[in-house]
């Protein structure tokens, strides 16, 4: 069955593939199902404002991965594994993935058969290529992300060189080696095969390094739209100082530098602190701090020093934030607290927590992902009066 979106496209796979969970919706059906599924969850907390959608809800992903395998006839095939199995459904065209994405997969699949490269076996874990990804950036710039199961790639200096002829938007070409038994998409080692190892992108006027293993949100058009509307929700004045907790890479942080005294960035993922680092230095932001380390254990310690922070924007993963760092953000006391979520059902618990203290002043959503169930959500929460 193949299903269609808001505009009469149509997705062969949807009812295999899995990804778009609301394909078969159109797009303002699937706004006002989203717009539901917050409001029931945290109306009860404050008013919902309207969910913020795109004008465009097609080829809004700038990463893509996907995994190669064989069909029952032994030819090379590549998508998505069909949900909650390790059978491939082989995708031509993602209707959510950047265009130019897609067909670089398609011209890296050609490639593989007309060099006659192994494709990796997870069961007899042998073979060389595994999974390919590209990552793209608003400025034009592509990466392409060799997987491979084996440390070497035949014919790799002429697929590069055929790749780059037919595709010169790609700026990078780099080789993961993941020989482990795992769902893990990448491995720990990287060797580039061409160009510098990373692209570029800008978001919120400032330029941010993207290598292969960097977090990066997938839709830049919306990103600049959800980190708009949480600087805009805690009425930054100039003299603030504040935690960017869960940080990342630093985009929230860095993107908000200019409109306040101090950031001080938290992240426990080395490699995303030392990227953080990078994209200071690549903006000249001398206001920003980034600290590896836990960020409730952090907060606890500023607390401790009796350090004055104005307001805290947290930005946990899907499944929320713990006691432990909200008792921190109460320790440490601040004025506001903008929590970003991408599941409303983690936040909802989250707030039943935090609103011993603080009370709510805006529920904003935004969606970050048409044609998937997931919604971002930004709220603005104020320190109780005692």
């Amino acid at each position: 069955m193949n299903r269609k979106g808001s505009d009469g496209k149509t997705c062969p796979v949807a009812q295999y593939c899995g990804g778009c969970q609301l394909q078969g919706f159109s797009y303002a059906d699937q706004l006002e199902t989203k717009q539901k599924k917050v409001e029931e969850l945290l109306s009860r907390f404050h008013k919902v404002e309207r969910i913020i959608g795109m004008d465009d809800p097609y080829h809004y992903r700038n990463k893509i991965q996907v995994t190669f395998g064989y069909d029952s006839r032994h030819n090379v095939i590549c998508g998505n594994y069909v949900q909650g199995t390790h059978q491939i459904v082989e995708i031509k065209e993602c209707m959510i993935c950047d265009e130019k994405a897609n067909q670089i997969i398609g011209t890296i699949k050609n490639l593989i058969m007309k060099y006659h490269i192994s494709v990796f076996d997870e069961r007899a874990m042998k073979g060389c290529i595994r999974h390919v990804m590209i990552r793209c950036s608003g400025m034009g710039e592509y990466m392409a992300i060799l997987v491979t199961g084996s440390p070497s790639i035949k014919n790799g200096e002429q697929i590069v060189r055929d790749l780059l002829k037919r595709h010169p938007e790609i700026k990078t070409v780099v080789q993961n080696i993941n020989s482990r038994h795992t769902s893990m998409i990448l491995g720990s080692r990287n060797r580039t095969l061409y160009g510098k190892g990373y692209i570029t992108d800008e978001l919120c006027g400032l330029k941010f390094r993207i290598s292969p293993s960097s977090f990066y949100q997938v839709n830049k058009r919306h990103t600049e739209i959800l980190y708009a509307e949480a600087i805009k929700a805690a009425k930054l004045k100039g003299n603030e100082i504040l935690i960017d907790a869960y940080c990342g890479t630093g985009t929230i942080g860095l993107c908000a530098s200019k409109s306040v005294k101090k950031v001080l960035g938290v992240e426990l993922n080395r490699s995303a602190v030392k990227d953080a680092l990078i994209n200071r230095k690549l903006n000249h932001i001398e206001n920003a701090e980034f600290i590896c380390e836990d960020a409730g254990k952090y907060m606890e310690y500023l607390a401790k020093q009796k350090t004055h922070v104005d307001v805290v924007i947290m930005d946990p993963p899907r499944t929320g934030s713990d006691r432990k760092f909200m008792s921190s953000v109460f320790a440490l006391n601040p004025e506001k607290v903008v929590y970003v979520s991408c599941n409303p059902v983690t936040l909802k618990d989250d707030l039943n927590y935090l609103t011993r203290n603080y009370t709510i002043s805006k529920i904003q959503p935004v969606d970050m992902f048409p044609y998937t169930e997931h919604v971002e959500t930004v709220c603005l929460l104020h320190r109780k009066r005692k």
